[in-house]
């Protein structure tokens, strides 16, 4: 069965947002509407999507800073700005960011589309097998239902261990920015979170280690990445 692109759609523009998922529904893709950056982020982190399309004039968060936010804790996911504005110091801020491509309003629904398909040809898929399982090293690893495979156990794993891994191995042999997680799992990066999350970072440590071509490394000043050696 093939995989269904999903998209996270941030657009203050509630009538034009509407028109934009009910378009690329009818599509073939699904589509999780937002209506300002910050709940765009929430959506972000709490769900998985393979595409990000964001306008770049919002209340709360803008898109650029949106943007900022993703690119922190997932390098890899695709991202479209959508502006009212075609200045070249915009497109300039958006590249620069980590944007794969740049719309200017007014836009044909089709253009759009075009985009978005030609961008999804040129990206890898994400690591994430169809049956939700991923391997990580020699241990498999199922985010859906938070479970780790090892050798003599299963292990369920906490949600907040099951959010950690999940970004550590969407960021895998990248660093992992360490604010920017404690923002994305705990909402905030003060000191008391940042002890919490160190905590669970040496129980995933401790679960991952029968495999010895697997580490989590810690990055001074910077945050955490995931290495898994080729055996």
């Amino acid at each position: 069965m093939e995989k269904v692109t999903r998209i996270l759609l941030a657009e203050d523009d509630l009538n034009l947002g509407q028109l934009l998922q009910n378009f690329l529904q009818s599509k073939g893709f699904k589509v999780s509407l937002a209506q300002n950056g910050k709940i765009a982020f929430e959506k972000f982190n709490r769900d998985e999507f393979d595409f990000c399309i964001f306008d770049i004039m919002m209340p709360e968060m803008d898109g650029f800073t949106l943007a900022k936010e993703v690119r922190e804790i997932d390098k890899k996911v695709p991202i479209l700005f959508l502006s009212a504005k075609a200045m070249k110091e915009d497109k300039l801020e958006g590249f620069s960011i980590g944007a794969d491509d740049y719309l200017t309003k007014p836009f044909q629904m089709e253009e759009l589309l075009a985009r978005i398909n030609a961008i999804l040809r040129r990206v890898p898929s994400n690591p994430v097998q169809d049956n939700g399982n991923i391997e990580i090293g020699s241990i498999k690893y199922e985010p859906e239902f938070r479970m780790l495979y090892l050798k003599d156990e299963v292990k369920k794993l906490t949600t907040k261990e099951n959010q950690l891994l999940q970004l550590l191995v969407k960021n895998k042999n990248e660093i992992l920015d360490r604010h920017a997680t404690l923002r994305a799992i705990w909402g905030d990066d003060n000191y008391f979170n940042g002890r919490s999350m160190d905590v669970y970072i040496a129980k995933l440590r401790k679960a991952l280690r029968e495999d010895s071509n697997i580490e989590i490394m810690n990055v001074h000043g910077k945050g955490f990445k995931l290495i898994v050696k080729e055996p």
